[in-house]
């Protein structure tokens, strides 16, 4: 049986080869100009009216195109923070019924979730836009790391207000869910996978919460009580100097995660 036809006689590379119409008409139909193709998608991204968090988020960090980095953080939109706000408030109500610190052990995993998709091109839509920007990528990234850190870190401390009993455990879990954080950055920027930052997050804070379980057989202990501050705070700083490490000299390789 012999092979089916080119659809087209221009896609025959022979007959492209003998044909100088074919071949015109190939080259015309490829210059299409991408760049102000480009231009145009990015003109019309950017030109988002701003809204007052943006304008407030730009007189506190003096640059506008940082501003608008910072309010497109994936972890930053409405429905990620609802969705937070949700999982932390039933926790809260959890632990009325059941006196088990569930704020507590949540926030550090949502925490640490919302910082690896943080930033990258496989989990923020703005990523290439952002790169047209005058802002260093390491920049942008340890902003919109903090800010999901703070909100997190409110939403927690609101939760934990709300739940009887943790009135002791309100600060305690902050410590552990700055090392649960810089874990996941350090893992999703040399890994440049969010998805492998996640796991490692989780699998951190879950290492930690069942350890200290097995060392206190108290869950409120495991959470807050049982690993020295100093050792959250190690954790921390190595976490830290890893992703700068990582993201180091490279402008456009260093931060390419994937979802």
């Amino acid at each position: 049986m012999s092979p089916a036809a080119p659809a087209h006689p221009r896609d025959d590379p022979d007959h492209l080869l003998a044909c100088p119409a074919c071949r015109a008409e190939v080259a015309t139909v490829s210059d299409v100009g991408l760049g102000r193709v480009w231009l145009a998608v990015a003109a019309e991204v950017w030109a988002t009216p701003i809204g007052p968090v943006e304008r407030l988020a730009g007189r506190l960090l003096g640059s506008p195109a940082l501003a608008r980095a910072l309010v497109a953080t994936p972890s930053l939109v409405l429905s990620w923070i609802i969705a937070s706000a949700i999982v932390l408030a039933v926790g809260a109500l959890a632990t009325r019924d059941t006196g088990t610190p569930w704020p507590a052990l949540l926030a550090p995993a949502l925490a640490g979730c919302g910082i690896a998709y943080a930033y990258g091109p496989g989990c923020d839509p703005a990523f290439e836009l952002a790169q047209t920007m005058a802002v260093p990528d390491r920049v942008i990234l340890l902003v919109r790391g903090l800010a999901v850190f703070g909100v997190n870190a409110l939403l927690g401390l609101v939760a934990s207000l709300f739940a009887t009993g943790l009135s002791g455990l309100t600060l305690g879990w902050l410590v552990p869910m700055a090392a649960v954080s810089a874990l996941a950055l350090a893992v999703a920027t040399l890994a440049h996978s969010a998805n492998v930052g996640v796991a490692a997050a989780l699998l951190g804070w879950a290492f930690i919460v069942v350890a200290g379980l097995a060392g206190t057989g108290d869950l409120a202990a495991a959470v807050s009580g049982w690993t020295p501050t100093p050792l959250y705070l190690l954790g921390t700083v190595c976490g830290i100097i890893v992703t700068l490490h990582a993201t180091s000299g490279r402008r456009n390789g260093g931060l390419n995660w994937q979802r």
